[in-house]
């Protein structure tokens, strides 16, 4: 747990594990400038609130919606108005009320894909379906970096083995395939220290769909 919570403040990371009781809003910075903001309960001061812990320095944002409530209705114009970032939401069979309204408002409205699976209401339809179950969702939820040793994933599901995937980096990729001869030791991309892999299956597909955007916004850029 140590070398965990090490890694976590290297990369920039605030720990997703904590003793206290669980705030309706969390911003937690993510890899890439990505801004991870996950949400319990939609209040009457929700867009006040975001304002409050959100500034705009960063690439890309997953509003995290799973087991979120609330039953106070918030604009999705009047929450994320100022925001022109990509926006990737998280949704799962727990997500209701005030909470499935603002999703189902940001993806009518062009702002931002839903990943994750249909509410129980039937109000959310996922634009890219991960079928995790409810326990491991909530495990992921205190540590995204948790690799379950039988993760309780839907076998049916084309993600069912996403949590094992490992993804190396640039560098170490450089390294391997790196021949005798071809490349001296100063041309070698230096070697960065190993980051915490995301296992949750929705986050993780959230970070690879916003870093993929990114580059291609630097390209047309």
């Amino acid at each position: 747990m140590i070398r965990l919570l090490i890694l976590l403040i290297a990369v920039g990371m605030t720990p997703w594990c904590s003793g206290a009781e669980e705030p309706p809003i969390k911003v937690i910075p993510m890899d890439n400038g990505v801004v991870c903001v996950r949400v319990s309960q939609i209040t009457g001061d929700f867009a006040a609130q975001l304002d409050s812990q959100l500034t705009n320095q960063f690439t890309g944002l997953v509003l995290d919606l799973r087991f979120a409530n609330g039953d106070k209705a918030v604009s999705a114009d009047s929450v994320f108005s100022n925001i022109k970032k990509p926006l990737v939401i998280l949704a799962n069979g727990e997500t209701h009320g005030a909470a499935a309204e603002l999703a189902v408002q940001l993806r009518a409205a062009g702002r931002g894909i839903i990943i994750g699976s249909t509410n129980a209401a039937g109000k959310i339809s996922p634009d890219i379906a991960v079928d995790v179950s409810p326990t491991d969702e909530k495990k992921f939820q205190k540590n995204p970096f948790a690799n379950l040793t039988q993760p309780e994933t839907d076998p049916n599901a084309t993600n069912a083995m996403l949590p094992f995937i490992d993804h190396m980096s640039e560098a170490e990729l450089v390294r391997k395939h790196a021949k005798d001869g071809e490349l001296d030791e100063e041309d070698l991309p230096r070697q960065e220290s190993p980051r915490p892999v995301i296992h949750d299956p929705e986050l993780a597909r959230a970070m690879d769909l916003l870093k993929a955007l990114a580059v291609l916004n630097q390209k047309r850029g």
